[in-house]
């Protein structure tokens, strides 16, 4: 699900509540999981630990 932060300041104070205070953009969530921003998620790829919390979600 994606959310427009810009235009709705509802949907931007959820987004903040959930990451723990970030305010950047995007704030990437796996499930209910907080991965970070986008940094974050080539990191998790790169260490080769990206495919678990996905296969996850998906069962």
């Amino acid at each position: 699900m994606e959310l427009d932060v810009e235009r709705d300041p509802e949907a931007a104070n959820v987004m903040v509540a959930r990451s723990g205070g970030r305010r950047t953009v995007p704030q990437i969530f796996i499930g209910s999981t907080h991965v970070g921003g986008g940094d974050e998620l080539q990191e998790l790829e790169r260490a080769g630990r990206l495919d678990e919390p996905l296969a996850a979600r998906t069962n």
